[in-house]
């Protein structure tokens, strides 16, 4: 079974320095039908102006990952991690039992485009952590890149929780397969582009929550190549 979340449908909130898109229920905005995905809680596209961000502020017990697709962003956190994050990098905050940190646009003339996921982790109260690993453009190149998951190590960030993260740039006309397991599910988000999923055309900003479903079938369907997001979740 697939579940369309069309993009038109998400959250929006402009407040000048920051345009951001929200798949699921955060901040101001609330919809009882879209409060997350298995442990998948939080998807946020933001777009955060030259110089501007988010001032120091907390969380609690939250796999944190950020995934940036143009300029750089500059964090800063409690546990002394001081670094700028840009495209084909993973970062991976596990909040633990606490942690405060800063985002910011690390440009003070381009704007920084990037995507916040938070997955709910498995047990509360552990050791708050972090993790930037960057990765070449060429490893998602019309293939699945692992870029997060409950082993992690070679690459990938370790996340405390019974779910894998991919990224993938899908070329017109190819295919990428995924075999789906028993009692398994997963949601795919369209960062840019257009694919057909399992016969479901989707286009940017669009994403399809999957349940039943023995394997998935990506097929590029756009000019250029489009990038892609697979959770495979519990």
């Amino acid at each position: 079974m697939i579940t369309l979340r069309k993009s038109n449908e998400r959250g929006h909130a402009n407040h000048g320095w920051l345009d951001s898109h929200h798949t699921f229920s955060f901040a101001s905005y609330y919809d009882p039908e879209h409060m997350g995905f298995r442990s998948l809680r939080v998807i946020n596209e933001d777009r955060v102006a030259p110089g501007r961000g988010f001032g120091a502020h907390g969380h609690r017990d939250m796999e944190i990952l950020t995934y940036v697709l143009s300029g750089s962003l500059a964090h800063k956190d409690s546990m002394g991690h001081q670094e700028v994050l840009g495209p084909n990098e993973i970062q991976r905050m596990s909040a633990g039992t606490g942690i405060i940190h800063s985002e910011f646009n690390a440009s003070e003339t381009e704007p920084v485009h990037f995507f916040q996921i938070w997955i709910e982790p498995s047990t509360t109260g552990t050791q708050s952590t972090y993790e930037q690993i960057g990765f070449r453009a060429e490893e998602k190149n019309g293939k699945l890149k692992l870029l997060a998951g409950p082993r992690g190590g070679n690459g990938v960030a370790r996340i405390n929780q019974d779910a894998q993260v991919f990224v993938a740039e899908v070329p017109k006309g190819e295919k990428i397969g995924y075999d789906l397991k028993a009692q398994r599910h997963s949601w795919l988000h369209v960062i840019r582009g257009a694919v057909n999923l399992n016969g479901t055309p989707l286009h940017t900003g669009d994403a399809a929550a999957v349940s039943d479903e023995t394997g998935l079938t990506i097929t590029g369907t756009d000019s250029e190549p489009s990038e892609i997001l697979l959770f495979d979740l519990a």
